[in-house]
């Protein structure tokens, strides 16, 4: 099992964020592993600020739960995720290990290759009405 920290990142029009890592084909949302001795806020701050070059807004964070999902870029292993609803502030761009990064409409079919915890969980949370708000 590889343990994760992700964020549900949402723009003025609903969309949510994805990101592509290097040498990968499926989008996902931002976010990754933790370092030792570091809690979930910790990671997902950090994560952001690596991948994204953007600074999580402290009191906009959310809990969303813990999910579990086939391995979007490791065959045969899984992902366990705890997932956060944030906002974030700063202009966002492709650093560190991302490749690129859309924004999707989580109400709409998207023509991208999507990671299956993103496909089968984050974007369905996104369509809560608790979810839908920045």
């Amino acid at each position: 099992m590889i343990e994760i920290v992700t964020a549900l990142i949402r723009d003025e029009q609903g969309r949510v964020l994805l990101v592509r890592k290097i040498g990968t084909d499926s989008f996902m949302q931002p976010g990754g592993k933790r370092e030792a001795n570091e809690d979930d806020l910790t990671t997902l701050t950090r994560e952001i600020r690596e991948e994204l070059g953007c600074t999580v807004v402290p009191d906009s964070i959310r809990p969303l739960g813990t999910f579990e999902a086939p391995a979007a870029n490791e065959p045969g292993r899984w992902v366990r995720a705890r997932a956060y609803k944030v906002r974030i502030t700063g202009q966002i761009s492709c650093e560190a290990e991302i490749a690129e990064l859309i924004w999707v409409d989580p109400g709409k079919p998207c023509e991208r290759k999507l990671a299956p915890l993103t496909r089968d969980t984050i974007l369905p949370l996104a369509l809560s009405p608790e979810n839908q708000a920045l």
